[in-house]
């Protein structure tokens, strides 16, 4: 783990291109904290199984009246193929789609899961050092508490993913995605989609794909994967308008400056069939993240996930208290 010093911070974003949901910023305060160097890796996890006996969500029996109430009144059961332990797998499309449309390059996938990450057939051979994926927000929770951890609140990653950098820049390392000059000139800073999003990833970074955890230069904390490569797992409910709650009630107080918010007391997605049914906060983008639709791998980037819902982009790391 690296020690992450407290600090006040400009936690959201104002710019041009930050989206609804990271307005407007508000001064935060939070106290130093340690921070897993990466994200949980797939031996890292392995060892936790072996220790526990765990199961993860992707591997259990779906649940269809827990499923359900993430749904509309009176959506019908779907066919029982499709209720099977499974998880969602990245497709890539044979050209341009719609990008309003994710369900062209999701598939929902049975048999998918930490152990199978591309589905039935796909093993860990030789991944050890790869961020584990699939993972349901109580997985990561459950990590946590075996190791004696807990994870990061939405204001914590944030802080941290900046490195220490205190100008609000537009990725942690600057405003240039390829850095022109400095000592990282011309280097690839993150793993993401380079090419053409959903259908042709050329791999300039050097990747199609996850990458090893430490593929990629930390920042100024000694971090490494806080842009791209997978989601990171919060501990904070996601709630689109959250920011301008917090600047609202700032403002009201009198305050000025929040310290270790732990995000708001209920989930608010404007985006989802059922607005407030249960989602987390997950931060720091994934190697599916591509200007033309997601540009997520900036430190103020968020999205609201279901914390039952694991995928090939999505996993965790994990923070102790002094």
């Amino acid at each position: 783990m690296r020690w992450v010093p407290g600090g006040e911070f400009v936690m959201g974003s104002d710019a041009a291109y930050a989206r609804p949901n990271e307005r407007p910023v508000r001064r935060v305060q939070v106290d130093g904290f340690w921070m897993d160097e990466t994200p949980v890796t797939n031996a890292e996890y392995r060892a936790f199984v072996e220790a526990t006996g765990y199961v993860t969500i992707a591997e259990r029996p779906i649940d269809w009246e827990a499923l359900r109430t993430q749904l509309p009144p009176g959506t019908p059961r779907p066919p029982e193929e499709m209720l099977q332990p499974g998880s969602l797998v990245f497709t890539p499309t044979a050209g341009p789609v719609d990008l309003r449309d994710l369900s062209q390059w999701w598939t929902w996938t049975p048999g998918a899961s930490w152990r199978h990450p591309k589905g039935p057939g796909s093993t860990l051979e030789g991944l050890d050092d790869l961020p584990v994926v699939h993972i349901a927000w109580d997985d990561a929770v459950a990590y946590a508490r075996w190791a004696g951890k807990r994870l990061p609140t939405e204001a914590e990653w944030e802080f941290a993913s900046r490195g220490g950098n205190a100008a609000p820049t537009r990725y942690w390392w600057g405003d240039e995605f390829v850095p022109a000059e400095g000592q990282f000139a011309g280097r690839f800073m993150a793993n993401t989609f380079t090419g053409s999003f959903p259908f042709r990833d050329t791999a300039e970074d050097g990747f199609a794909g996850v990458a090893p955890v430490r593929a990629f230069p930390p920042n100024g904390f000694g971090l490494y994967g806080m842009a791209g490569n997978v989601w990171n797992w919060t501990a904070d409910l996601y709630r689109a308008d959250a920011h301008a709650i917090a600047a609202r009630e700032s403002a009201e107080s009198g305050a000025g400056c929040c310290r270790n918010p732990a995000g708001p007391r209920e989930t608010f997605d404007p985006t989802r069939q059922v607005p407030t049914a249960t989602e987390r906060v997950i931060k720091g983008g994934s190697y599916l993240c591509h200007p033309s639709y997601c540009e997520s791998y900036r430190p103020s980037a968020r999205r609201g996930t279901p914390p039952d819902t694991g995928s090939t982009h999505v996993g965790f790391r994990c923070v102790r208290s002094p």
